[in-house]
Order: structure tokens, then sequence, then C-alpha cells
């Protein structure tokens, strides 16, 4: 009998920690870790809500910035540090890739970290030379299967998500072409401008200038939806590639066994940023699209392209690190 009172009044005293906890929380400045250099996209979009949380939880939010190693590096970073909220990670969906593609990771991350809310995201579109043989998906797709083997579509490193997008294309459209990897959006456009190659597949912003400049020709988007950027250009799902869906997006986690109450805190700060319209404005600008949501929002998104890329990687029989 006595055991179960003192069990009753244990879990009272947990209900009633967490939440009141959570009310004292932040207690310092909040750090932000990036697996990406200062000055990119990832980076801007963490200093941009930042910039807001700090206004709504009353602590200073500063970003640090640890590019390298595909992520580990911030990772490794976070997953050590203290599950108090006060230490936050940019994950995205080269976070979910390098799960996929590292052999052995120093951690598992569906269990080293808890999301807390998506960021925001951003389109991969398929593109060719403008003035060249593709006016959309469908000729591009037909001189492909007209011509096994001989469609070449470039992307930047092996295991980059465009890289594993464009295999994941050749896949659902049952194409025989080959994914030409190149070291950076820079060299794909050069070799799309130079006939090298017939398309590319990369992410929209660093080919927005070329788009617009009437040097390439957007054929589709390969997200679910059209894009905000890009009005009038396919999906490829509208396109006929049933089963191509992928896009890139970023978040934020915490390290596992955070209390709910804190997470729910932080959600709430990011979920306000997100729909000011100034923080709007600015995601915009850079051809982001604000992604306000839950945490469970955030788990699904990772887990999702975890499980995605994994079978993409293995279907490509692409070697993993």
């Amino acid at each position: 009998m006595q055991r179960r009172h003192l069990l009753a009044g244990l879990a009272a005293v947990t209900l009633t920690f967490g939440p009141a906890w959570a009310n004292g929380f932040p207690s310092r400045p909040i750090r932000i870790v990036v697996p990406n250099a200062a000055g990119g996209a990832a980076d801007i979009t963490a200093r941009t809500v930042g910039e807001h949380m700090a206004r709504t939880l009353g602590q200073p939010v500063v970003v640090e910035n640890k590019p390298g190693a595909g992520g580990v590096v911030a990772g490794q970073a976070v997953a050590g540090a203290a599950p108090d909220g006060h230490t936050l990670l940019l994950i995205s969906s080269g976070t979910a890739v390098s799960q996929a593609l590292f052999k052995s990771l120093p951690y598992d991350t569906l269990k080293a970290f808890t999301p807390v809310a998506p960021l925001a995201s951003f389109d991969l579109v398929i593109v060719s030379k403008e003035g060249g043989a593709f006016k959309s998906l469908g000729d591009l797709i037909a001189y492909a299967r007209q011509n096994p083997g001989k469609l070449n579509i470039g992307t930047p490193n092996i295991g980059t998500t465009q890289n594993l997008a464009a295999e994941l294309f050749k896949s659902a459209a049952g194409l025989d072409l080959q994914v030409v990897p190149f070291k950076a959006t820079p060299d794909v456009i050069g070799a799309i401008r130079g006939d090298q190659i017939q398309a590319g597949l990369d992410i929209v912003p660093p080919l927005l200038t070329q788009i617009q400049a009437k040097v390439l020709r957007p054929l589709a988007v390969t997200g679910a939806k059209p894009s905000r950027v890009l009005p009038g250009v396919p999906t490829a799902q509208e396109a006929g590639v049933k089963g191509l869906n992928a896009a890139s997006w970023n978040g934020l986690a915490v390290p596992a066994g955070t209390p709910a109450a804190v997470i729910d805190k932080l959600n709430q700060a990011v979920n306000a940023a997100l729909r000011d319209p100034e923080v709007v404005k600015k995601l915009q600008t850079l051809n982001l699209d604000p992604h306000p949501g839950s945490a469970q929002d955030a788990l699904a998104m990772l887990s999702g392209d975890i499980q995605r890329w994994n079978q993409v990687i293995d279907k490509a029989r692409i070697e993993r690190k």
C-alpha cells in the first residue's frame, strides 16, 4: 500500500515538474549548431528564425557553424550536449541522406535526436539546355527510352540529396540512363551549357538565375506540389513519373531525452517565427518556403527520407561510405 502511494506521488511530481521546469526555460543563451558553412541557405534560415526565437524566448540564440563530414561533426556536438533544450541541431534532408549513406555513424540519428519543428522546404528541379531538344519532361523520357544508356543527367556529388533524387527519377521512370556526379552546381550548369550532358537535377535556388536568363529550361520539379518560384512548371508526377516525390527541407532537433514541455516551447517559438511576415519575406527572398509544423511533422520528414534514401541507395547499388 505504501509503495503504491509512493509511486502515485512520484508520478504526480513528475507530471508537475515537466511543465514547471519548462516555465524556467530557457535559462541561458540557446545554441543552434548548423552543419553548413556561414552564408548559405541553411545558415541564413537558422539565423533568421533564431533572431525571432530570441525575442519570443527572452534569451539570445547563437548560430554555430560546424561544416564537414556530411553533418557528422555538427551531429556529434549536439548528440553529446545536455538534453535541456539549450542546444539544437539544424537537421535536413542531408541528415537523412547521411544516416542512409554512411555504414557507421557515431550515433543513430533517430535515437540520438528528437525533432522540434520543420523550418523550410525548397524544390528540386530537372533542367535541360534552353533551345535544346527537350521542351518537356516527356521529351526527355522519350529520348531516354529510344536511346538506352545514352542520356546523361548531372547532379552534385554522389550521395547528395540531388544525386539520390536523380537515381530515384531513373528508377521511378524505368529508364536506362547515366547519373553523372559533379563536384558542385556550377560544374553541372557548365556541362549542360557545353552539351557534355543533356540534363541536370539540382535544388532550385542556385539554378534560378540561369532559368530566368533563359539559359536553362525547367522541365519538372520533383516534389509533391508545384513550385512557388517556378509557376507553370509541372511536377514530375504530373508529367507521368509516378512515385517520384523528393524535395529538400530543413528543421531543428534537440538531443534525445529533452523534456517534452521544452520541445513544445521551442516548437511554439519556431512556428511564431515562421508565421511572422518579415521572416516569411526573408526566406522567400532566398527561394525557400517557410514550413510551420509540429515536432511529429519534422519526425515524419526525417524518418520518411531515411527510409526513402536507403531504398534508393540499395537499388542504385551506391557504395556506402
